[in-house]
């Protein structure tokens, strides 16, 4: 057998993987690995892929895996396309205006229920002969038969703490709110609402949905994870002093869920030849540049191609890393910061916001362009060695 790398080996064919967790990593690396002929099984604990989580966004560089596993236009029908984002201050004016989808046309910004794409992810693997097994927790140990163990099991991840050792995130003094309502009224724009300490950012969903995430600083808080319920009043009670149609949503609010915020450190190790991690396991990030789920499918795909290439699986999985690793660093950084620009205060926001407005009218492109290292990548490209 040959070693070291050729992007046509199909080195996977027959593999034995298991992965633990159903979730948007586990799921589209399933389907990646056992289209390439892979024997793949995903453990999760839960006994059904239930309807959690809401809206999320799938900018074109995770559209570009969704189409190299031909599943674009599947896609397509559970989804909305979006043009772009546009940024309000807390009076409902608009500060900026970013129509991401004007500046790469033919590429599809996609605005999707986190449920219908668990659900379109898990009937892809399951065609590819993926066995997803519910109901079964795992923890670290690569299981008997098994050539690769991954760990796609989330923030709390048995396989990271294994790789890296017990680590502690840090309170990052952000509460998040997260609600749908019903909203048939035509907007193909990501819409933010910046104010003094917190902002508001919601979005049409395919099915004459809303999705809303509602974040504003808070002295403290004692437990991560994001499945906790909460009076829609006390919502309602923090985004009062925002304007436009602010009100009439929160209004609509009958159920929310609420979570801290907590910052983790990117992984740094991501696997030891026989496991690796992929998704929040690896690179957990602040919801500020809707790029997490996204990440997690960039990740998938390399991870697979990477495995693809190379008969050796840990010279694989160190060039999974070495590509994977530096974009995160990156794309976990921006969120970070994006986290203070949007709660700017007095002076600050005032002059940032003038800022904005000017940009926006005057130089749109240049504007823009700043997004371009995260849009217009292309994990396909990359794991062929073009980029």
């Amino acid at each position: 057998m040959r070693q070291g790398r050729d992007d046509d080996l199909n080195a996977l064919a027959g593999r034995d993987i298991t992965i633990i967790g159903a979730g948007v990593a586990g799921l589209c690396a399933a389907t990646a690995m056992a289209q390439r002929g892979a024997h793949v099984r995903v453990l999760e604990r839960a006994e059904a892929l239930r309807e959690v989580g809401a809206g999320l966004q799938i900018s074109p560089n995770a559209g570009r895996v969704f189409d190299a596993l031909g599943l674009g236009t599947a896609l397509d029908q559970v989804s909305q396309r979006s043009d772009g984002v546009i940024l309000h201050d807390a009076r409902g004016r608009v500060v900026a205006s970013l129509p991401l989808a004007r500046r790469r046309p033919g590429a599809a910004f996609r605005l999707v229920h986190r449920a219908r794409l668990i659900e379109l992810l898990g009937r892809a693997a399951s065609d590819a002969g993926t066995e997803i097994m519910l109901g079964k927790a795992a923890g670290a140990d690569v299981p008997a038969g098994t050539d690769l163990l991954v760990g796609a099991d989330g923030l709390r991840s048995a396989v990271r703490e294994a790789l890296n050792g017990a680590q502690t995130p840090f309170f990052t003094g952000q509460i998040a709110w997260r609600a749908l309502i019903h909203d048939d009224a035509p907007d193909s724009f990501a819409r933010v609402y910046m104010g003094p300490g917190q902002h508001l950012v919601s979005y049409r969903l395919a099915g004459g949905l809303r999705n809303i995430v509602a974040v504003r600083e808070a002295a403290e808080w004692h437990e991560e994870g994001w499945s906790h319920e909460d009076d829609p009043a006390h919502l309602r009670a923090a985004f009062a002093g925002v304007s436009g149609p602010v009100p009439g949503w929160l209004e609509q609010v009958s159920q929310v869920s609420i979570w801290g915020l907590f910052r983790h450190e990117v992984a740094a190790h991501w696997h030891d030849g026989r496991r690796v991690i992929l998704g929040d396991a690896a690179h957990p990030t602040l919801p500020f540049m809707a790029q997490g789920a996204v990440m997690a499918i960039e990740d998938a795909w390399t991870l697979a191609a990477c495995l693809d290439a190379f008969t050796d699986q840990s010279a694989a999985l160190a060039r999974y890393q070495a590509i994977r690793r530096p974009r995160a660093l990156r794309l976990v950084a921006e969120a970070n910061a994006n986290a203070r620009n949007y709660h700017l205060s007095g002076a600050a926001a005032m002059l940032a916001h003038t800022a904005l407005r000017g940009a926006s009218r005057l130089a749109p492109g240049l504007l823009m362009r700043r997004f371009d290292w995260i849009y217009d990548y292309d994990p396909i490209a990359e794991t062929r060695g073009r980029q």
